[in-house]
């Protein structure tokens, strides 16, 4: 018991010194005040909304060679990184969902990015890989982040981010064959997808052109449906309200 309060004074004395050490870096405040109907809000920080600008990034960067410069110090983090992993590996399962004649589920064999999807048919069918989202991408920066299915369950549309970003791209698979067809549609962010006939209602933005096109203002929202085969152009606007840029909506059937 002595000893392991020993340890434990030790490693809070030497947290305590660490951060005592810190140095951070300054965080200006502006005079800026925002009115909203009448009422009037301080925003100091709002310049550090700009992503892109040179103080933003300075700071950021600063910040990060703090934090990485004190993880580095720290003596037990090897030993807690290898507990962890071993406290991680092991095989996980989702609960199944039916679709048709298949159960969906998803597992990872314990130490995977991301969980594999597999599907079988029937409760006593041989499970078959249906999507690995760890072959999106070479680097695992593609993340799945939803699947929805048409409603005769011949189609899968499913939604990937690249880079941990809001922004979705949709795709749709062929079931029977795991084929997918040559639809991708891009500037989605805060909509699902609701099945209608041979497509699917869903929401977007105006698309965009640049290097940061993808730090665009999210406004001017629209309902579309699109039909399987067609290219993103030829989708169908249902709904649109202009008078309200900032507003969102979805639409399900």
């Amino acid at each position: 018991m002595k000893t392991t309060l020993k340890i434990f004074l030790i490693l809070l004395t030497f947290n305590f010194v660490s951060f005592a050490q810190l140095k951070y870096p300054e965080a200006h405040k502006d005079n800026i005040v925002d009115n909203y109907f009448g009422t009037k809000v301080p925003a100091p920080y709002q310049w550090m909304e700009n992503i892109n600008s040179k103080a933003v990034r300075t700071w950021i960067n600063e910040e990060k060679k703090i934090t990485e410069n004190y993880f580095s110090k720290i003596p037990f983090r090897n030993k807690l990184k290898k507990r962890f992993t071993q406290l991680w590996n092991y095989e996980r399962y989702s609960a199944p969902r039916k679709e048709g004649k298949y159960y969906f589920f998803s597992k990872n064999n314990g130490l995977q990015e991301q969980s594999v999807v597999y599907y079988q048919k029937g409760l006593n069918g041989k499970a078959k890989v249906f999507l690995d989202p760890n072959t999106l991408s070479k680097n695992n920066t593609v993340t799945l982040m939803g699947m929805s299915f048409s409603k005769d369950n011949k189609y899968c549309s499913y939604s990937i981010s690249r880079g941990g970003s809001d922004w979705r791209e949709f795709y749709v698979m062929n079931v029977a064959t795991r084929k997918k067809l040559k639809d991708h549609l891009q500037w989605i962010k805060f909509s699902g997808m609701s099945w209608y006939k041979h497509g699917f209602y869903y929401s977007r933005y105006p698309s965009a052109k640049g290097k940061n096109k993808l730090k665009i203002k999210v406004e001017n929202q629209k309902l579309y449906y699109h039909k399987l085969g067609e290219p993103q152009s030829k989708d169908i606007l249902v709904y649109q309200d202009p008078k309200h840029p900032q507003r969102g909506f979805d639409g399900y059937v």
